[in-house]
């Protein structure tokens, strides 16, 4: 999850009311007088340079909150394009793959869950990761 202290790209930094203006490193810039983010992540002084520390996207693992889209339906799940883990959006290009089943619809009735009645392609999901598949792909020589 993100820190209270976490900013997003656009994000205003507010700085300490007194005391020299600091030297800008990378992840920030100026815009209509303001000093704000370019980087998700979080504002750091080292020295007089204030600087942005980017948060690091992390593997979605059993417990992590999700959020992505509904790419593709079948009768029994529903895929989904995972681009949020634990509230850090993961950069451009990349992505991961979820899977909703029947039966992690609902807690009751389970059999009765018809996933063309519960999501529609392009839905947008959050969820909790229940459990996590890694599948590796190893080539011969």
């Amino acid at each position: 999850m993100l820190s209270t202290n976490t900013v997003l790209p656009g994000q205003p930094i507010s700085l300490p009311p007194r005391g020299p203006a600091p030297q800008l490193g990378p992840g920030l810039y100026h815009r209509d007088g303001q000093l704000r983010a370019s980087l998700l992540g979080v504002p750091r002084f080292e020295g007089s340079t204030l600087k942005i520390s980017r948060v690091q996207p992390h593997t979605p693992v059993p417990g992590s909150v999700v959020i992505g889209s509904v790419t593709r339906l079948s009768p029994l799940q529903a895929l989904i394009s995972i681009t949020v883990v634990d509230d850090v959006p993961l950069p451009a290009g990349e992505e991961f793959t979820g899977v909703i089943r029947t039966q992690d619809v609902r807690a009751t009735e389970k059999d009765r869950v018809k996933i063309g009645d519960c999501f529609r392609g392009g839905d947008v999901v959050r969820t909790q990761v229940v459990s996590a598949f890694v599948e590796a792909i190893i080539s011969g020589e």
